[in-house]
Order: C-alpha cells, then sequence, then structure tokens
C-alpha cells in the first residue's frame, strides 16, 4: 500500500533552478532506494539520481555538478535540486520507491506518475 507523488515540474530558461519532490505512503513498505529517472519523447526512460538508505547516492554523467538527490529524515521523501538547467533536461521525471514488504520481505517498486520539466533555450 504505498503511494508515491511527484512534484515541482515547471517551465524554466537555461540556467535556471527547479526543485523536485517526491513523497512514498504507506505501511507495508521498507524503502531501500529511491530515485528519479527521466524520459524524453522518443527516448528510453534513463536514471538521473539515486539515493539508497544509507545516503549512497548516485548520478548520470550529464547531471553530475548540477543536479543534487536528497532524503527527508524519515527516508520517505526525496528531493531533486536542478541547478543550472539545460534544454535537453526537458522530459518527464518520475520517481522510483524500491523496497521491501515487511509481511514478506519480497522486493518491490513503485512509480510515481511523473511531473513535466521543460527548459527553454
Amino acid at each position: 500500500h504505498v503511494q508515491v507523488v511527484e512534484s515541482g515540474g515547471g517551465l524554466v530558461q537555461a540556467g535556471g533552478s527547479l526543485r523536485l519532490s517526491c513523497e512514498a505512503s504507506g505501511t507495508d513498505l521498507a524503502i531501500n532506494v529511491m530515485g528519479w529517472y527521466r524520459q524524453a519523447p522518443g527516448k528510453q526512460r534513463e536514471l538521473v539520481a539515486a539515493i539508497g538508505r544509507r545516503g549512497t547516492t548516485n548520478y548520470a554523467d550529464s547531471v553530475k555538478g548540477r543536479f543534487t538527490i536528497t532524503p527527508d529524515s524519515a527516508k520517505t521523501a526525496v528531493y531533486l535540486q536542478m541547478n543550472s538547467l539545460k534544454p535537453e533536461d526537458t522530459a518527464v521525471y518520475y520517481c522510483k520507491v524500491t523496497g521491501e514488504r515487511y509481511t514478506d520481505d519480497s522486493s518491490r517498486t513503485f512509480w510515481g506518475q511523473g511531473t513535466q520539466v521543460t527548459v527553454s533555450s
């Protein structure tokens, strides 16, 4: 019973910033990893940034130095601070939550509905 909700997308000019939020709510999942993916029209969905519950992060090369992923204190939400945005960052950004069910330790993945980020030149 997990719901994943993203927010914070919008339209910005190149060089601008946005902060995306992903909130996960539920009662039956021990979250291991939360991450952001993006998908541009006609392209495959790709990982942007992810963070494990111990704080280990992973970033796509294309966003290193510009994007930062951080968790909240409860590790049920993550934020993606996006700076120095480029037109090629334009995509729908999706939050992915993975974890283990409390009942049987089975792995589960949940996706948010996505939030549109558009960067104009």
